[in-house]
Protein backbone atom coordinates (compact mmCIF):
# COMPACT_ATOMS: atom_id res chain seq x y z
CA UNK A 1 0.00 0.00 0.00
CA UNK A 2 0.86 3.44 -0.79
CA UNK A 3 -0.23 6.94 0.35
CA UNK A 4 0.52 9.86 -2.34
CA UNK A 5 -0.20 13.54 -1.46
CA UNK A 6 -1.09 14.79 -4.32
CA UNK A 7 -2.82 18.14 -3.14
CA UNK A 8 0.09 20.26 -4.93
CA UNK A 9 -0.67 18.38 -8.24
CA UNK A 10 -4.44 18.14 -8.01
CA UNK A 11 -7.73 20.25 -7.33
CA UNK A 12 -10.05 16.55 -7.30
CA UNK A 13 -8.56 15.31 -3.55
CA UNK A 14 -5.21 15.57 -1.38
CA UNK A 15 -4.06 12.43 -1.06
CA UNK A 16 -4.77 8.77 -3.14
CA UNK A 17 -4.45 5.60 -1.32
CA UNK A 18 -3.64 2.95 -3.52
CA UNK A 19 -3.36 -0.98 -2.35
CA UNK A 20 -2.98 -4.75 -3.78
CA UNK A 21 -5.97 -7.19 -3.90
CA UNK A 22 -5.36 -10.23 -4.49
CA UNK A 23 -7.93 -11.05 -6.78
CA UNK A 24 -11.12 -9.44 -7.39
CA UNK A 25 -13.17 -10.84 -4.76
CA UNK A 26 -10.61 -9.61 -2.45
CA UNK A 27 -11.02 -6.34 -3.62
CA UNK A 28 -15.04 -6.22 -2.83
CA UNK A 29 -13.53 -7.63 0.96
CA UNK A 30 -10.99 -5.01 1.28
CA UNK A 31 -14.18 -2.07 0.09
CA UNK A 32 -16.55 -3.71 2.39
CA UNK A 33 -14.21 -3.67 5.37
CA UNK A 34 -12.95 -0.29 4.82
CA UNK A 35 -16.84 1.59 4.29
CA UNK A 36 -17.66 -0.70 7.89
CA UNK A 37 -14.36 1.11 9.65
CA UNK A 38 -15.22 4.34 8.19
CA UNK A 39 -19.17 4.22 8.32
CA UNK A 40 -19.69 6.42 11.57
CA UNK A 41 -16.49 8.96 10.15
CA UNK A 42 -16.91 9.77 7.07
CA UNK A 43 -19.22 8.03 3.87
CA UNK A 44 -17.65 7.75 0.25
CA UNK A 45 -19.43 10.52 -2.29
CA UNK A 46 -19.15 7.47 -4.91
CA UNK A 47 -17.92 4.30 -5.66
CA UNK A 48 -17.10 2.50 -9.02
CA UNK A 49 -15.62 -0.64 -10.33
CA UNK A 50 -17.72 -2.93 -8.50
CA UNK A 51 -18.96 -5.47 -9.28
CA UNK A 52 -15.44 -6.22 -11.22
CA UNK A 53 -13.21 -5.58 -8.70
CA UNK A 54 -9.96 -5.40 -10.75
CA UNK A 55 -10.09 -1.55 -9.91
CA UNK A 56 -12.16 0.05 -7.60
CA UNK A 57 -12.03 3.62 -6.95
CA UNK A 58 -13.33 4.79 -3.35
CA UNK A 59 -13.92 8.95 -3.38
CA UNK A 60 -14.39 10.21 0.09
CA UNK A 61 -13.38 13.54 -1.36
CA UNK A 62 -10.28 14.57 0.79
CA UNK A 63 -8.39 11.19 -0.30
CA UNK A 64 -9.41 8.50 -3.16
CA UNK A 65 -8.46 4.95 -2.26
CA UNK A 66 -7.59 2.93 -5.32
CA UNK A 67 -7.68 -1.04 -5.28
CA UNK A 68 -6.09 -2.55 -8.27
CA UNK A 69 -5.43 -6.44 -8.76
CA UNK A 70 -2.01 -6.85 -9.06
CA UNK A 71 -1.86 -6.98 -12.61
CA UNK A 72 -4.44 -3.88 -13.10
CA UNK A 73 -2.02 -2.00 -10.69
CA UNK A 74 0.71 -2.67 -13.03
CA UNK A 75 -0.94 -1.79 -15.91
CA UNK A 76 -2.02 1.76 -14.87
CA UNK A 77 0.91 2.33 -13.08
CA UNK A 78 -0.81 5.42 -11.20
CA UNK A 79 2.79 5.69 -8.65
CA UNK A 80 4.55 6.16 -12.17
CA UNK A 81 1.40 8.83 -13.41
CA UNK A 82 1.77 10.38 -10.13
CA UNK A 83 5.76 10.60 -10.08
CA UNK A 84 5.68 13.90 -8.46
CA UNK A 85 3.74 13.65 -5.73
CA UNK A 86 5.46 12.83 -2.24
CA UNK A 87 5.34 9.41 -1.28
CA UNK A 88 3.54 9.37 2.79
CA UNK A 89 4.87 6.12 4.56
Amino acid sequence: MVILDVHELSTVTDFFVICTATSPRHAKSLVEHLRKSLKDEMKPMHIDGLPEGSWVVIDYIDFIVHIFTEQTRELYALEKLWGDAEKIE
